[in-house]
């Protein structure tokens, strides 16, 4: 008698478990801008809310799991830890930061003024649309692992040496120390956003900080 080909049928437990890893990998939803969300992104985008929310240390790999709607151990799938993913979270922070900048300096073809304009424009934004991850970046990097801080540290001095160099082109008397100074008042004034924005809407609070910040950074 030979084997049977036909493979054996799926029990419940079977299908369950597929159910659960299809559930955990596939692509959860589409963003605001129409953009594919994996199941990654959504844990990260969840994780954020939560850290900021209670602190690195105030939030568990279960917590995140159910906030993603995922089982805990299913976080295991994407990150290694919960350490991951805080590091992953603020490697990708400060890459898009680094790469919006150096877009906006592009886009204003050698003019100084139109840089500047762009650059609050976009950090401004950036800060009203995910005001947890700046809460995060702020407050968090000492609880990544040393390598992964260094690689945080280096992009986020290399997003500051964007608005460096267009300072210094605004201000071309100044010295490298007075400019430094002016670009990270320009970032705490606008990454204040999530501690001040109580009431106000988006639209609102932005005008406020682009008018503020573009002040701030002219000023003699």
């Amino acid at each position: 008698m030979t084997p049977s080909t036909h493979a054996d049928p799926a029990t419940p437990a079977d299908s369950l478990a597929a159910a659960t890893q299809l559930s955990d990998t596939a692509v959860h939803r589409d963003d605001a801008n129409g953009s594919r969300v994996t199941r990654r992104d959504e844990i990260l985008r969840v994780a954020a809310q939560l850290f900021a929310e209670r602190g690195f240390h105030g939030v568990g790999v279960d917590d995140i799991g159910t906030a993603a709607g995922i089982t805990g151990p299913g976080i295991y799938r994407h990150f290694d830890s919960k350490d991951a993913i805080l590091a992953e979270m603020l490697v990708r922070i400060s890459e898009r930061l680094l790469a919006g900048g150096l877009a906006r300096v592009e886009e204003a073809a050698q003019d100084p003024t139109v840089a500047l304009a762009g650059l609050i424009a976009w950090q401004t934004d950036f800060a009203l649309s995910n005001p947890a991850l700046i809460v995060v970046q702020d407050r968090d990097l000492a609880n990544v692992a040393d390598r992964d801080r260094r690689q945080v540290r280096q992009l986020q001095r290399r997003y500051v040496e964007v608005w460096v160099d267009v300072l210094t082109r605004i201000h071309p008397g100044a010295g490298q120390v007075q400019i430094r100074a002016r670009a990270h008042a320009l970032f705490g004034l606008i990454n204040s956003t999530p501690h001040s924005a109580g009431e106000l809407g988006a639209e609102e609070m932005s005008r406020i900080l682009t008018n503020m910040a573009l002040a701030a950074a002219t000023s003699h």
